[in-house]
């Protein structure tokens, strides 16, 4: 591996959604060959069946399929001179639990090989798979040009076995492996998860657009204020204009240059401020206004008539 694909990897493994994509391969690939992948066609065919016909073997398998049912018993078909032990090793991991046994036509006869995955793997479990295998295929010679009829000759031997107690009682259970019950939980945990996190996400959008809206109608609403406070202001410089002494010239300027700053304000600090400045004004204007002989200017002494 070069530096740049090294590089490339170690910061894919560095981050968490790198190791999670990571796990996600391996738990593909662990399903994946669980789920008989790297099988061959006997082991993917009795991963969901009891019965496979190998290609060129005169068989109805929906019949034999009947036969057999749901016992813990599954019968390979192998075509004339296979290695039965040899297919009898391929079904191991996909035919645990149950009794198999590989046959296939040898003249005149049928040439059978049992493995029992019934029980473990103490003494005792040992010799009652040697019985088990011995015992279930006999009988099945007779029946060598009708297979199906020699299937049921194998199913009686399998019910006498189970009366016997050598064979456990109970139909053959089959089951997903471990990595789809993981990967549907995955699955599942991911819509819930994703379900949440959109729902979450909603409610935290709706609650930020809402903010948003009620500082844009506060903003407003202290825009109007302010513009109520500048024409009363402007209403109070006109009353005043008649005097035209220094104090209202000076109010007149004053007002005039913070008219170019309310018409450029557009944020709530700013609208603040100038509301305070619209108050200053407005005082003034009140203090002139109130002011002694405010329209003649200094107030002039006068004697009183005798």
């Amino acid at each position: 591996m070069t530096g740049a694909p090294r590089r490339v990897l170690g910061r894919l493994v560095g981050t968490a959604f790198g190791r999670a994509v990571l796990a996600c391969l391996a738990l593909a690939g662990w399903a994946l060959w669980s789920g008989g992948l790297f099988d061959g066609p006997a082991a993917r065919q009795v991963r969901a069946s009891s019965v496979y016909a190998a290609p060129g073997v005169d068989l109805d398998r929906a019949a034999a399929e009947r036969v057999v049912g749901n016992r813990r018993l599954v019968v390979l078909m192998m075509e004339p001179g296979a290695d039965l032990p040899g297919a009898c090793a391929d079904t191991e991991r996909a035919t645990q639990g149950t009794l198999v046994l590989a046959m296939s036509r040898d003249g005149d006869d049928w040439d059978t090989y049992g493995c029992s995955r019934l029980g473990g793997d103490s003494p005792r479990d040992i010799g009652r798979s040697m019985v088990v295998e011995t015992v279930i295929g006999q009988g099945a010679d007779a029946f060598v040009d009708r297979p199906v009829e020699a299937l049921k000759v194998i199913v009686l031997n399998y019910d006498r076995l189970v009366r016997t107690g050598l064979v456990p009682d109970g139909g053959r259970t089959i089951s997903p492996s471990l990595p789809r019950y993981l990967l549907a939980g995955g699955a599942v945990g991911g819509v819930v998860a994703g379900a949440a996190v959109l729902w979450w996400g909603g409610r935290r959008a709706g609650r930020l657009a809402d903010a948003r809206r009620a500082g844009r109608d506060a903003r407003a609403d202290e825009r109007a204020a302010l513009g109520a406070a500048t024409a009363v202001l402007a209403q109070q410089i006109i009353d005043l204009d008649a005097t035209g002494g220094p104090a209202s010239r000076r109010l007149a300027a004053d007002y005039v240059g913070l008219l170019d700053e309310v018409s450029g304000v557009d944020a709530g600090g700013s609208v603040g401020r100038l509301r305070e400045r619209v108050e200053e004004l407005s005082r003034r204007a009140a203090d002139l206004a109130d002011g002694p002989d405010a329209r003649t200017g200094p107030a002039v002494t006068r004697r009183p008539r005798r």
